[in-house]
This record gives C-alpha cells, structure tokens and sequence, in this order.
C-alpha cells in the first residue's frame, strides 16, 4: 500500500514539477524532466536519509525514476492541453503533498519513531520536493508563502500515524491511509480556493508572495 501512494504522489509531484518548468521557468526538455524527477523524488530521498533507509528507495527500486521521468515527458508533450487547466500545478501539488504526507509519516512510524517525529518526517517528506522545486526556478517555496501548505500535510501525517498506532489501518487497509490523504487534499485546495491562510502577527498585511497558482 505504501509503495502504492509513494509511486501516485511520484506521478503527481513529477507531472507538477514539469508543469512548473514549462509554464513558469520556460525551459527545454532537459530542464522540465530534470525538474519533473528533483520535484517528484527530492522529498523521498530526504525522507529515507532521515531514516537510516539507505540507499534511498529511488536508487534501489528502478520504478520510482521511471514513474518520474515519465510524468515529466507527459506534461512536456501535452503541456499545451493541460495548461488549460489555470488550477492544474496546485491541484498536482496538492495531490503529492497528501500522498507524500501519509507514505513519509507512515513509513516512519512503522520504522519505530514516535508519533510526533513520524507526523514531523512526513511533513518533511511532503513539503520537501516542492520546495527544491521552487528554490531551483528562483520563487518563494510555497511552504514560507502560503500558510495552509505544511499544516494540511501535518494534518494528514497526524491521521495517518493514528490510524497506524490504533490499528485501524490494519482493519480498513487502503480506505485508512486514503481517507488520512483525502482529508489533507481537500483543507489544501478549499485553502486556495477562499484563499485561506495561516494566522499572522498583529497587524501584519495579507500581501505576499504569489502563490505557484499566481506565478508564469
């Protein structure tokens, strides 16, 4: 099951950094499938080095890479038709936000950390690849600009670290670790949609940086 999720988030985070490259960072083949695989597998790679999982899964298992690349060569060969979709780079990173937030928190957990380190790990994990991606086009990563990014992938690891710690994923299986990525999804894309943010200081102005939905 969680090699299931690590792969879908893969696809998503990939297809999302590719997008990124070609709407945004404007670059050739090399740059967007480069950015489609740093993006779809950075925060993996960050979540097995944090564990002791050596070598990380993508140097071991070849189907990472390959689900990665191939993400990337699909957004570049079809960029022209999902570009239609204004909403299509948030919604791919929302999805391997919530995937990633559940497979880093959940591996790390039955590794033997505890609740609040597995729930820290997996926000890592689903935070980790789109922030080298933004770094990398020279923008804002989304975690320090918009509020609702790393909580709902919080709110997702916590879920599924209690279903994991209560057993209840042993009982309902996929539903468990789906329904703990679907609740991370939704506050993550109804917080883009009202344009939702985190609590600032007094005082403080609602203008930021541009979100990736803003950016190109």
């Amino acid at each position: 099951m969680l090699l299931t999720l690590d792969l879908a988030g893969t696809f998503a985070f990939a297809l999302n950094g590719a997008l990124t490259a070609v709407r945004v960072a404007h670059l050739d083949i090399v740059g967007v499938v480069t950015l489609a695989i740093i993006t779809a597998l950075g925060g993996g790679i960050i979540r097995d080095i944090l564990l002791g999982a050596l070598p990380p899964a993508t140097f071991v298992d070849w189907r990472f890479l390959a689900v990665a690349a191939t993400g990337g060569l699909i957004a570049f060969l079809f960029s022209r038709r999902l570009g239609r979709f204004t909403t299509s780079i948030d919604v791919l990173d929302a999805a391997g936000l919530s995937l990633f937030a559940v497979t880093g928190a959940s591996k790390a957990h039955e590794l033997g950390l505890g609740p609040v380190q597995a729930v820290i790990l997996g926000t890592v994990t689903a935070v980790g690849g789109g922030t080298v991606r933004d770094v990398l086009v020279r923008e804002v990563p989304t975690v320090l600009s918009s509020g609702l990014y790393a909580i709902p992938a919080m709110g997702g690891a916590a879920l599924a670290v209690a279903a994991t710690g209560t057993g209840v994923d042993q009982v309902l299986g996929a539903p468990a670790a789906l329904g703990a990525a679907g609740t991370c999804f939704v506050i993550r894309v109804l917080g883009m949609h009202f344009g939702l943010d985190a609590p600032k200081p007094p005082g403080a102005g609602r203008a930021g940086p541009a979100s990736s939905g803003d950016r190109g």
